[in-house]
């Protein structure tokens, strides 16, 4: 479902209040997050999705990676997972049981455990997580972290959407494939880690809404904006090729009248360089899946984020900064 389709639903829906309730439907955000005590606090997401690889290991990998990265992007670990699944009756157990140890094995890795699940009989299979992880009251990151004057941060390339797009026609090469997937298995746990430890406030991960989409709705609920290095953003190899090529899902287009119908509103300004190519752009605004983290930290502290980011062996680039002005610059 497209942005604009979510949030005309979500709106309608009661945002319940509770004192321990630390972020719900009131504040939209990657997760639910509910305290406990003055230490601890749950987070709780869920993601699935059908298909986007065809081998069954990798696919059930890449939907838990995925569905784990929202209690990352909340600067929580995770503790548990349930299996959520739909799989036609003719569907061949020996897949099913290799989506399953995919998800498992990735579960596993990042430290936490399959505790059970739910499934159904669907006519298109799906495979993700409802998980539950675990952080301290005062150290959840959130979309609304934004300040002006700080450094924007990104830690996995663009381009997953149309690199598994192109897979699903044949017209990917195996090298472009392996190095999506690659970027998709890998856990956020680790960046995660350093945001945390260096107390970082505002951040997300880039998935569906693609990295303007879920960009815009950390400046509606920071009410700031930011300004885009187009060349700075990193993309997977292959990725530019495939643009051109038109291996665009629908995603891209939701996510991208999404943002123009917010400008039209006027809560938001939405400038972009006409100096930058139709196929760049719309790799801007493409859905990705098990992105990396979008967040933001002090400029004084720029050269720092890289340096824990490089100790800790994760990949991250800087990629514009934060604005005073409700808006989303890209040059």
């Amino acid at each position: 479902m497209g942005p604009a389709d979510l949030h005309e639903l979500v709106d309608h829906l009661t945002k319940h209040e509770h004192p321990d309730l630390l972020v719900g439907l009131a504040r939209s955000d990657d997760a639910a997050v509910y305290r406990l005590n003055d230490r601890q606090a749950i987070i709780q997401t869920v993601d699935f999705f059908p298909p986007i690889v065809d081998d069954p290991y990798i696919y059930g990998a890449v939907a838990a990676a995925n569905s784990m990265s929202d209690v990352y992007a909340m600067g929580g670990h995770v503790l548990l997972a349930l299996n959520i699944a739909g799989f036609p009756k003719e569907f061949p157990r020996s897949a099913i049981r290799q989506i399953f140890q995919g998800g498992a094995d990735k579960v596993a890795e990042a430290g936490a455990l399959i505790a059970g699940g739910h499934t159904v009989v669907d006519n298109e299979p799906k495979y993700g997580l409802c998980v539950t992880g675990l952080v301290h009251p005062d150290g959840v990151t959130i979309k609304g972290g934004l300040l002006p004057g700080h450094r924007l941060f990104l830690t996995k390339p663009l381009g997953t959407g149309v690199i598994t797009t192109a897979g699903k026609f044949q017209r990917v090469q195996a090298a472009h494939l392996e190095a999506a997937i690659q970027s998709m298995t890998r856990l956020n746990r680790g960046a995660a880690e350093v945001v945390s430890a260096m107390g970082i406030r505002g951040c997300t991960d880039i998935t569906g809404f693609g990295l303007l989409g879920h960009g815009a709705e950390m400046i509606l609920a920071s009410a700031c904006g930011f300004r885009l290095q187009a060349e700075a953003v990193p993309l997977l190899p292959g990725a530019t090729d495939y643009a051109l090529g038109g291996n665009f899902a629908g995603g891209m287009g939701r996510n991208r009248a999404f943002l123009e119908g917010l400008a039209r509103e006027g809560r938001l300004a939405l400038r972009i360089s006409g100096s930058l190519s139709g196929e760049h752009v719309g790799l801007l605004y493409d859905s990705e899946t098990s992105g990396g983290l979008l967040f933001s930290a002090p400029a004084e502290r720029a050269q720092e984020v890289r340096q824990r980011f490089t100790a800790k062996g994760e990949p991250v680039w800087e990629i514009g900064e934060v604005i005073a002005e409700t808006a989303i610059e890209v040059v």
